[in-house]
């Protein structure tokens, strides 16, 4: 592999992991000529259906188009990498079960909330808000009080509170 520091097309491999659930390596690697260590990913190449858009336009699957939603729903947000990757692994995983040639981006989206409901439930609201395009506030107060009802308990007990009711000063407080 060609070193991203110089373009020596020499490198040594380091250091390798399973990744996710397994189906990507993570690999460290050191150039022979400058002596740079860097991370490369390793995955096995598949067929994914076309992605069939709301406004009838036909894609191919783009990995880094889900990996930056996610992101963006997760700015900022205690997360770590390794949580994430096994997310975008689980929807790639229903991608390809699917058997389809193609799938609607609705679907897709809807696997997105799923698992970012499961990682933190600020993005996954963050994601919502976008992806639902709520009318109003009171359809927004409506999900966040569904999900705060919904969440199992071995999830809700990982999870920070969206609306923390005990954290600063009230009204009654104040005086």
């Amino acid at each position: 592999m060609r070193c991203p520091f110089c373009t020596v097309m020499d490198t040594r491999v380091i250091d390798s992991r399973l990744v996710g659930e397994g189906d990507q390596i993570r690999r460290r690697r050191e150039c022979t000529g400058c002596s740079e260590r860097f991370t490369t990913y390793e995955s096995a190449e598949l067929n994914y259906p076309r992605i069939y858009k709301s406004d009838g336009r036909r894609e191919p699957f783009s990995e880094e188009k889900l990996r930056n939603g996610i992101l963006r729903a997760l700015e900022k947000r205690p997360v770590d990498m390794e949580r994430i990757e096994v997310a975008i692994s689980h929807i790639k995983h229903r991608l390809r079960a699917s058997g389809e040639r193609e799938v609607k981006s609705g679907k897709i989206g809807n696997w997105v909330m799923e698992e970012l409901r499961k990682i933190d439930q600020v993005a996954y609201v963050r994601f919502a808000s976008v992806y639902r395009s709520f009318g109003d506030v009171r359809a927004f107060l409506e999900e966040i009080e569904r999900l705060e009802n919904d969440l199992p308990p071995e999830i809700r007990k990982d999870q920070l509170d969206l609306l923390d009711e005990d954290s600063g000063p009230g009204p009654e407080s104040a005086g």
